[in-house]
């Protein structure tokens, strides 16, 4: 007959925090930093450091927004398309002389527009979230590549460059004081408020959720907006860093920020997870990527490294189960 073993006390705050996944997350960041700085004499220089947060500011926007949604027990895998489709929206806005300020609310606008369509599809006819953002992916993607072809718009104005490449001081850049003060907005409103703890119950329980009276497609349209908004604000950053557009610009991104949501805790059945875990693993896969190019690794190794953490996290608590059952 199967027991359990009751504790003989209750963990402390303190022994929670120590014991969590945020701490050996923690931990992983500090020994990669530490393994970076050996490996490559550049990687200490402050400058260096100032371009390896562009490696996971832009994704990292997105993943608190992917993080409330795969809560929920929703996914979006069509942000990078989005992405592509907002950033050929400015393109083309730029050609007929649009400014930096209608720039920004074009880019924003695309990433509402369809993430409302994701949302719509998904909340108002009950499809399935991962077979219509796949089928989405292709959509938006498909539109970038019609209008553009192997072509590439260029010609954005001057002061576009700022959202990507400016600095707010030394070698503080935009985009990183834009990712921190979204991740402070995330954190506080899937923690503090009560729109983040139903959330939660949706993640965990939809039909208690509805009985409890959530609005359960009403939280959900809004998450999926949320996702396509925070799109949009990574096609501007991104844009404006690499000043130009391509219908392939962001390829594979989903990958890298689903992962990123997952090794940052977030059950990707739904229900749990939190964003400071979600900011430790950006952080993570930032210094993983940004060490491996400093050693000239080719991209496709990188691509296996991601490849690899997004299966290990999913299997880890899987196999940790198995081997306390047995």
């Amino acid at each position: 007959m199967n027991t359990r073993s009751i504790p003989d006390r209750l963990q402390s705050p303190l022994e929670r925090k120590v014991k969590s996944w945020e701490s050996l997350l923690m931990l992983v960041a500090i020994g990669i930093f530490v393994a970076n700085s050996f490996a490559s004499p550049y990687f200490l220089n402050a400058w260096n450091l100032s371009d390896a947060t562009f490696n996971f500011t832009e994704k990292a926007m997105i993943a608190f927004a992917m993080a409330l949604l795969i809560i929920s027990g929703e996914i979006d895998l069509s942000v990078a398309s989005i992405i592509a489709l907002a950033s050929t929206a400015m393109g083309a806005a730029v050609q007929m002389g649009v400014g930096t300020e209608g720039l920004v609310l074009i880019g924003l606008a695309t990433g509402l527009v369809c993430g409302a369509f994701n949302g719509i599809l998904v909340t108002g006819l009950g499809l399935p979230s991962i077979v219509v953002t796949i089928g989405t992916m292709s959509l938006f993607r498909g539109i970038s590549f019609i209008i553009l072809g192997d072509q590439a718009y260029r010609g954005y104005p001057p002061e576009f460059a700022f959202f990507g490449q400016g600095y707010v001081w030394w070698v503080i850049s935009f985009e990183f004081v834009l990712f921190a003060i979204i991740a402070v907005i995330y954190g506080v409103v899937l923690h503090m408020t009560n729109f983040g703890r139903a959330v939660y119950a949706i993640g965990n329980n939809p039909t208690g959720a509805l009985f409890s009276g959530i609005r359960v497609g009403r939280v959900k349209f809004i998450l999926f907006l949320l996702t396509g908004l925070m799109s949009g604000i990574a096609a501007i950053c991104l844009t404006s860093r690499l000043g130009s557009t391509r219908p392939s610009i962001a390829t594979g991104w989903e990958l890298e920020i689903v992962t990123m949501v997952v090794l940052g805790g977030v059950n990707i059945l739904g229900g749990s997870g939190s964003i400071p875990g979600v900011v430790i693993a950006a952080f993570v896969m930032g210094l993983v990527t940004f060490g491996l190019g400093l050693l000239n690794v080719p991209g496709i190794v990188m691509s296996i490294v991601i490849g690899a953490l997004l299966i290990g996290v999913i299997a880890l608590p899987r196999l940790w189960t198995m081997w306390r059952t047995r």
